[in-house]
This record gives structure tokens, C-alpha cells and sequence, in this order.
């Protein structure tokens, strides 16, 4: 599978596979939700990647995002913990094949292995998939590869550019 460097034509009836992983980030802007994207993330060091996401987030408070930072997205995320949300149903924009909604980091009580009531920090991850691109395996794992990134985030700048 290309996920997350596939997307779809207009009509659904062509499947392309990018070599390049353009990932959205929705942001409310003063125009309203806008997703620009940063291009390319598979080529980029996570300081390149937070460089970028900070010229989109301020050009998107400015209300100068261009045609180009708008436009070529392959995934996106969407992060409404940031307005308190906890969970989503996110909608597929065409072309693009797949989409995440992570919502806010909540401190709430688990049992652990001796049967103790513990407070445990818990985010909630809602996806969405073409099933004619993306299959639900290939999702899962996805989100298992996400979720060991955020408990152990020096495994994932260790497997980064």
C-alpha cells in the first residue's frame, strides 16, 4: 500500500501512489478551517517539519495561505483536542485517502495488573480510510505505529530522517 502517499482522482476512479507524503494539518483560521499542508514530510528532519507547520500556522492566522499550501495534501490530521474535543467522526477530502483526528490528553482512572485504580493519561484517535486505497489492517497498524511513537517519541525521531 502508498498510504499515506496515495490519493484519489476527482471522480474515485483512479488510484495514484505519491512518492511524496504531503500531510494536512487543520487549522481554524480567521477565513475559517483551512488544512494547508506540509509538503514532502518524508524527506524533512522534525525541526524542518515544525519550521514549516509554523509558517503555515502563520500565514494562516494572517490570512495569506496560497493555492500551493493548500493544494496536493495526501493525509491529514486534525487535532480537536485543541478546542477540548475528545473524539471525531473526521470526513475524507478528496483526494486524499485517509485522515486522523486526535483529541485531547485526559488524565482518567484505569485498573492496573494488581487490580489498583491509577490515574492514566489517555488520548483518543478517531480515523478514517477509503477502504478501496487504505484496508483496516493497514489502519490499525498505522495507529499502533502512531501510538508507540507518542509513548516512546525518541523511537520515532530515531526512525525519522
Amino acid at each position: 500500500s502508498g498510504f499515506p502517499g496515495s490519493s484519489v482522482n476527482a471522480e474515485c476512479t483512479e488510484i495514484h501512489y505519491k512518492s511524496s507524503h504531503n500531510i494536512g494539518i487543520a487549522m481554524d483560521t480567521p477565513a475559517g478551517l483551512l488544512v494547508p499542508n506540509i509538503k514532502n514530510c518524508e524527506r524533512r528532519s522534525i525541526l524542518e517539519i515544525a519550521a514549516e507547520l509554523n509558517r503555515l500556522q502563520s500565514l494562516g492566522a494572517q490570512g495569506k495561505l496560497g493555492a500551493d499550501d493548500l493544494t496536493g495534501g495526501t493525509f491529514t490530521v486534525s487535532n480537536v483536542g485543541a478546542i477540548g474535543g475528545t473524539y471525531a467522526k473526521p470526513i475524507l477530502f478528496v483526494p486524499e485517502v485517509a485522515i486522523v483526528a486526535i483529541g485531547k490528553l485526559q488524565k482518567l482512572p484505569r485498573f492496573d495488573a494488581k487490580n489498583n485504580v491509577v490515574p492514566v493519561h489517555i488520548v483518543n484517535v478517531s480515523w478514517s480510510a477509503d477502504h478501496r486505497v487504505v484496508d483496516g489492517a493497514t489502519m490499525a497498524n498505522f495507529s499502533n505505529l502512531i501510538k508507540a511513537y507518542l509513548e516512546d517519541p525518541q523511537k520515532m525521531i530515531l526512525d525519522m530522517k
